[in-house]
């Protein structure tokens, strides 16, 4: 990719920074721990990650007012104690466990790959994460962001075209000045549609061992990279 324009690079967070799968399921375990309940914490991690999409998806047509992330989280986290039949939690232990959101550990080539980036680049968040849970995840994992924007600051979620072209103006850049990288194709693919350049890097342990997506990247992305540290070296960061 020719970089020579380039001047920011901006990332989904979930799964392409950091691992939530992990922390979620190791932070559950604790909490699980104290208060004498017994689940398969990973499965839990899973059942409340896929509730995401369907709540956000009401957002984007229609049947809910705008509504952050933190809140649709609450929602799933509802719906997911209910199936696995876990009762009796307090509203502050709900809202503990919501907070695990916040707490989510980077990937082990995230921070140093952030860094090289950020020595040549603008770097931001362009997440469906709200502020205050991306600001406190960067605080508690040490990620390097120049600022927190995405689709809170846009009021729209992503694949909305919105969503990229409003955090792309509010840097004062235009489209094809921005690289959108994510470890989710169809991320990419949106971010194109709305003119901005793309960087994939995989992260085939997502969704853990046995769920492994196809990792062949589509043709059409600018760069591809193993990892951050792959992809700061690939543009000349």
């Amino acid at each position: 990719m020719d970089t020579s324009n380039v001047k920011a690079f901006i990332f989904d967070v979930f799964g392409t920074v950091v691992d939530w799968r992990t922390s979620i399921t190791l932070q559950c375990e604790k909490f699980g721990e104290t208060k004498g309940i017994q689940r398969d914490w990973a499965s839990f991690a899973d059942a409340w990650r896929a509730k995401y999409r369907p709540y956000m998806d009401k957002v984007s047509n229609g049947e809910l007012p705008w509504t952050n992330l933190d809140t649709l989280h609450r929602m799933g986290l509802e719906d997911t104690l209910d199936e696995f039949e876990i009762s009796g939690l307090s509203e502050t232990e709900k809202h503990t466990i919501n907070q695990f959101w916040h707490n989510l550990k980077p990937w082990v080539d995230s921070v140093p790959g952030l860094y090289r980036l950020k020595g040549k680049y603008i770097i931001s968040t362009m997440s469906n994460g709200n502020v205050a849970l991306m600001t406190n995840m960067a605080k508690n994992g040490g990620l390097p962001w120049d600022c927190i924007l995405g689709a809170e600051v846009a009021q729209h979620y992503k694949p909305e075209p919105e969503s990229y072209l409003t955090n792309v103006r509010l840097l004062g850049l235009t489209p094809d000045q921005v690289v959108m990288t994510a470890a989710h194709q169809g991320d990419l693919l949106a971010a194109a549609r709305s003119g901005l350049r793309t960087a994939f890097v995989p992260r085939p342990l997502e969704h853990g061992p046995d769920k492994t997506p196809d990792p062949t990247p589509d043709p059409s992305f600018n760069v591809v990279a193993k990892d951050f540290i792959d992809l700061a070296a690939k543009v000349g960061a």
